[in-house]
């Protein structure tokens, strides 16, 4: 009785040696499975993108007509229509700017402090009443460093112009030291610093009857200038 041969299995599709080559069936792959939910996400953020891309070229698109300055203006001086300029611009909301339609409402006025070209007109930056009364006068003083505080000073503020006497200057009655003499005023406009000396020009109101006695003053170099506290005379 014949054997029978029994045949080798390939393994890995792969026919063993001597056997003849036969069909190789395809390795199974199989079929993804779809996850509606995933989908839906990717389409929403999809969608919240391209509308958050329309806000912004719509913000960066808005642009509003503002009054610019165009020339120099001193505080007190009246602002003129050819002070003023139209730009425009995409205007932050927290920015207070006098709008194109309104430039009218603002020639004029005075500078309540110095207008610089080309930056933005604020409406705080003029104002309808006279910076010097008709019973003031302007008076100069030029400060040295030590001579003014090192706290900025604004356009409004009240101060008290000191006089301080000379080195050797005899400042007692009898046997009683005298009270400096001052006189009060109001800052005008404050200046910068000049390069080296640092020496400042505060332009201040004071009553018509005081304003020959504190240019003296000035003149001399022996005055200090002394801030007063809010609400002060």
């Amino acid at each position: 009785m014949s054997k029978t041969q029994e045949r080798a299995v390939p393994v890995g599709g792969i026919p063993a040696p001597g056997q003849p080559a036969g069909p190789v069936a395809p390795p199974r792959v199989s079929a993804r499975r779809r996850r509606p939910g995933l989908i839906a996400l990717s389409l929403a953020l999809i969608a919240a993108g391209g509308a958050g891309v329309v806000v912004l070229v719509l913000q960066a698109g808005h642009r509003t007509q503002v009054v610019t300055v165009t020339r120099d203006v001193q505080v007190g001086e009246v602002v003129t229509e050819a002070d003023l300029g139209r730009a425009s611009v995409a205007l932050d909301p927290v920015v207070k700017a006098v709008t194109a339609d309104r430039l009218d409402s603002v020639v004029g006025k005075r500078a309540a402090v110095e207008l610089r070209p080309g930056s933005l007109l604020a409406p705080s930056q003029v104002t309808s009443r006279q910076v010097i009364k008709p019973n003031e006068q302007l008076v100069p003083v030029g400060l040295k460093p030590e001579q003014v505080p090192a706290t900025a000073l604004a356009p409004g503020q009240k101060v008290r112009l000191v006089h301080v006497p000379a080195q050797g200057e005899d400042t007692t009655t009898g046997t009683k030291e005298t009270t400096p003499e001052s006189v009060p005023a109001r800052v005008v406009k404050a200046g910068a610093a000049a390069p080296g000396t640092g020496v400042v020009v505060v332009d201040v109101a004071t009553a018509a009857s005081d304003g020959p006695q504190l240019a003296a003053w000035v003149s001399s170099g022996n005055v200090r200038l002394v801030l007063d506290a809010p609400g002060g005379s």
